[in-house]
């Protein structure tokens, strides 16, 4: 039987597949037929197309504008250059820098992302312009994969996995591998490219002639080099295609050690890199819908549980240094400027999303959100559009982003792609109706339905939610609409008249009834300051509004231009910290709830004040700051009672 999440989540510590897409095509599923059409059926609930979905006026719309600028104002002839070298073609472009450069082992990595992004923000948005720029780009590779003759296709030579093979030195060829077909993949599914699968196709065929040679001890010691989503990607594909052949291979790159003790229940998680793990995870639980091996199942539940309950900070992120280095739950000496790297973050909203899809279990909803809020919203700079690799959560500390064309970090990809989508995980649906699980200004066209549904809010900075229902004609719905476990008091009103009662915190409003023309629903979600201790001391605290994690302003204090940015990097290093952090001050208060010592300022609904400190302090979203040092975490001391009368 199916197990169901624990009653005790990641939110008692205070509270989703390639992107939009499921790699279920209709053509796909008719061609399956019999039990193998069964195992789409293993999903509970769906995401709309991305195409579905619009965003409206508000702030996820200006990022994902900003990200669009930035995608454009790269030039594919040299996102193309060291692919053109490897192939024996002319190219006379300048050769990017970081780690796209021409002496970088993950070279080309970034490009198998820019395609991604261009057909996610393509389908998000309708633009022919970025879709264009994704389609040339794949044509342009298959160019170079002719060129080669042998499938194979990368900015580096062959002679990368041919090192990999014998067990000598390599950085990753495989996860590089896996985000070219991925981005082909994509540029298919999405921009309806036929001639990028046809270039996916010959890689894969390249793949299975390379792994084919190797017995199970060799291909397990190849598996010790991240790989990537290698297995998530063949069993897409083996959805797509309805080749049993592409799913035969993903189940050569389940990665058995890492599966087996999930699968049990256990979390040996320790010391193991984390952005290596996950996507390892995610292929597993595709690997679940189309096989239907529980085991599969089993370890990607386990892994969620054990990394949300016990892993992850008041953010939803995880890792420190990349690597999870303690013990489950042992967390307060894990801050440094290298917590939560964004590709984790990246990671683990997929990750959610699947799980999401066969249980609608609202409380991965709520972790969705926290991670959006608090580790996508604000790793992004609104300036240029570079993306930030590391979000730091020791206090004193900025967000340190790189330089444009001199980084292409793993997280210059993975948020390239997460602020082309912002819309992919709004709206879910079953044959019932609409799931509303992000409140984000949107509409959306449920065509087959002849409904369209367009979300008005201003949240987080107003409470209130408006939905409003078009249909042509009236019919029966059921719209759910997620009440969040950090709200309470919450209320809602139908066509302006007081319904008797929201559900509680953590479990969806749903309202079964015949929808009419014009119908609007009004919820209010009051939002309350909340506080996120660390769970293995108490009195390391952050503070949270709602879902959005609020940090302190600690000024820019020795920071200058030089010192904002990381400058331009070596091949194999991360960002390095040119100034040490400052420190926060404590807190001394008489109650630990934050509520009593911090206070709304007039005027700005997500700012507040510190009172009765001997350090005044601001605190506003985290997402919010940029060139300033902040704090997260606060030492929070209670003061001792005075005794009656004294």
């Amino acid at each position: 039987m199916p197990r169901r999440f624990p009653r005790r989540t990641f939110l008692s510590m205070t509270g989703l597949s390639a992107a939009a897409t499921t790699y279920w095509s209709r053509a796909a599923l008719a061609a399956l037929g019999g039990r193998e059409a069964d195992q789409a059926e293993r999903v509970r609930v769906r995401p709309f197309a991305l195409s579905a979905v619009r965003l409206r006026a508000g702030a996820a719309l200006e990022a994902l504008e900003v990200n669009r600028r930035y995608l454009m104002g790269l030039d594919t002839d040299r996102l193309l250059h060291m692919f053109r070298i490897t192939a024996g073609l002319p190219s006379t472009a300048q050769p990017l820098g970081g780690w796209e450069a021409p002496d970088n082992e993950l070279r080309g990595h970034f490009s198998g992302h820019y395609l991604s992004a261009c057909a996610l923000l393509a389908a998000q948005t309708g633009d022919a312009a970025i879709r264009g720029r994704g389609t040339h780009l794949a044509s342009e590779l298959a160019r170079c994969q002719a060129a080669i003759g042998t499938g194979y296709l990368s900015a580096f030579p062959v002679d990368l996995f041919d090192r990999l093979r014998a067990g000598q030195p390599a950085w990753a060829p495989f996860y590089t591998l896996h985000k070219i077909m991925a981005g082909l993949l994509d540029t298919y599914s999405l921009s309806g490219d036929a001639q990028a699968l046809d270039t996916l196709l010959g890689m894969a065929r390249w793949t299975e002639r390379w792994a084919q040679p190797l017995g199970g001890a060799e291909m397990a010691r190849v598996l010790e080099r991240e790989y990537g989503g290698m297995n998530e990607l063949l069993y897409n594909l083996a959805a797509v295609t309805s080749d049993r052949r592409w799913r035969q291979l993903a189940q050569r790159f389940d990665r058995q050690r890492i599966l087996a003790p999930l699968a049990a229940g256990r979390d040996e998680l320790q010391g193991l890199h984390a952005n290596t793990t996950i996507p390892q995870i995610i292929g597993a639980a595709r690997g679940y819908e189309l096989t239907g091996d529980a085991e599969l199942r089993h370890a990607a539940e386990t892994f969620w549980q054990t990394v949300t309950q016990h892993r992850a900070y008041c953010t939803g992120g995880t890792s420190n240094g990349e690597s999870w280095n303690a013990p489950p739950a042992m967390l307060a000496h894990e801050l440094s400027g290298y917590t939560e790297e964004s590709c984790v973050t990246y990671n683990m909203q997929k990750l959610t999303r699947l799980l999401y899809g066969w249980s609608a279990d609202p409380r991965l909803g709520d972790y969705y959100e926290r991670t959006l809020y608090n580790g996508i919203f604000g790793v992004q700079h609104p300036a240029d559009g570079d993306k930030l690799y590391y979000l730091p959560l020791e206090s004193g500390y900025w967000k340190l982003f790189g330089t444009p064309l001199h980084d292409f970090w793993c997280c210059t990809g993975s948020m390239a792609e997460s602020f082309a989508k912002l819309g992919d995980s709004i709206y879910f649906h079953d044959r019932a109706g609409v799931y509303v699980n992000l409140f984000i200004p949107s509409e959306l066209d449920w065509t087959e339905r002849g409904l369209r549904l367009v979300l008005d809010t201003r949240f987080p900075e107003e409470d209130a939610l408006r939905l409003t229902v078009h249909t042509a004609r009236p019919q029966r719905m059921v719209l759910r609409v997620r009440v969040p476990q950090w709200t309470a008091g919450g209320s809602a009103l139908l066509n302006g008249v007081a319904l008797p009662k929201l559900a509680a915190p953590g479990r969806y409003f749903a309202l079964d009834r015949r929808w009419r023309d014009g119908d609007v629903l009004t919820v209010r979600l009051p939002m309350h300051l909340h506080g996120a201790p660390m769970p293995d001391d108490p009195s390391l605290r952050a503070v949270m509004y709602g879902p959005l994690v609020l940090a302190g302003r600690l000024g820019r204090a020795g920071l200058d231009a030089a010192h904002l940015r990381a400058g331009p990097t070596r091949p194999r290093r991360v960002p390095e910290y040119p100034l040490p952090p400052v420190s926060a001050p404590a807190i001394t208060t008489a109650a630990l709830d934050p509520a009593s010592w911090l206070e709304p300022l007039a005027g700005r609904p997500l700012a507040f004040r510190t009172r009765g400190q001997a350090q005044p302090l601001t605190l506003e979203p985290l997402n919010g700051i940029f060139d300033e040092r902040y704090a997260v975490y606060f030492r929070v001391r209670e003061r001792a009672a005075q005794p009656a009368g004294g």
